[in-house]
């Protein structure tokens, strides 16, 4: 598959506490891995523009988006949330992480490339129409999903691979029908959503250690009846990497080869039933060296994808 990665340098500017867990190294983290694979000759590498205010409030509501904006310090730090700081620059790197999946969106339809991995933060998928959470400002997907739909993209497909429950994307597409959202999580965990399952909502909680194994088997049993069923034009993945043995912010034990056979999976399932493309966004990973090794093995399942 022809794929992008799309990021900005503003998207290191927005920091928070000390020692935050969700921090600019992240990226740094992702570039240095694909650098130092070679992965970065086979993909094309796109700079994010600038969104516009109508891009953030085709999702969130506009009291909301005052709330952010209203929040903004002019020098230090302020509490959004309680998990979720921002910055003098905080809006800044904002801006470019919502705008990475509008250029993916019409890159993709435009038929530039097959996939794209939106290398962004801050993450997005806590994040629902009113209220930001668990270290997401605004859901950069979940936005760029109401984009795709404007440009009259009509079924849509969420995959949610993060250890935390995507509980501000199901929220928002929660009542419509042309959006399948499946969630794989670590449960009982953070954000402890209650456990819904109906047409076009599929929940997999995962025990504590969960593995490859696991994993093969939530996708294989859980998801892929439905996504074949559906068929959607166009599969977006919120691309979380907490889900690996090695990083401690849950119990989960995915490895980057259980990465790169979910990628695999998806990206052969796509061409199988003739999707437009592959969209996928940087939620959680904080542990440094898992997170570049899995975001490469991610990416490289998807170019060399016949």
């Amino acid at each position: 598959m022809r794929t992008a990665i799309i990021t900005h340098p503003l998207c290191r500017r927005h920091k928070m506490i000390a020692d935050h867990p969700e921090c600019p190294e992240r990226l740094d983290a992702i570039s240095d891995r694909i650098l130092a694979s070679g992965l970065d000759l086979s993909l094309l590498h796109k700079t994010a523009p600038k969104c516009s205010m109508e891009d953030i409030t085709s999702v969130h509501s506009k009291a909301m988006v005052e709330q952010v904006i209203n929040t903004l310090p002019t020098e230090g730090l302020a509490s959004l949330d309680g998990d979720t700081w921002l910055c003098p620059d905080s809006f800044k790197a904002i801006e470019r992480a919502v705008g990475a999946g509008i250029m993916a969106v019409d890159g993709v339809l435009a038929g530039e490339f097959d996939a794209a991995f939106c290398s962004v933060r801050p993450p997005g998928h806590h994040a629902n129409q009113t209220s930001s959470s668990g270290f997401c400002v605004f859901n950069n997907l979940a936005i760029a999903v109401k984009h795709a739909q404007q440009l009259g993209v009509n079924r849509i497909a969420i995959l949610d691979i993060d250890v935390h429950h995507g509980n501000g994307t199901q929220d928002i597409f929660h009542d419509d029908e042309n959006v399948l959202f499946c969630s794989l999580f670590q449960y009982p965990f953070y954000p402890n959503t209650p456990i819904e399952n109906n047409e076009h909502i599929v929940n997999s909680p995962m025990k504590i250690n969960s593995n490859g194994a696991d994993l093969k088997q939530v996708v294989t049993n859980d998801w892929l009846p439905r996504l074949r069923e559906f068929r959607a034009e166009l599969i977006f993945i919120s691309a979380g990497f907490d889900a690996h043995l090695e990083d401690d912010m849950a119990s989960l034990a995915f490895v980057e080869a259980d990465y790169s056979w979910f990628s695999e999976v998806i990206a052969k399932l796509a061409k199988e039933f003739g999707c437009k493309g592959i969209i996928s966004f940087l939620e959680g990973g904080y542990e440094l060296s898992s997170l570049g090794r899995s975001v490469a093995a991610h990416l490289r399942a998807l170019v060399e994808c016949e």
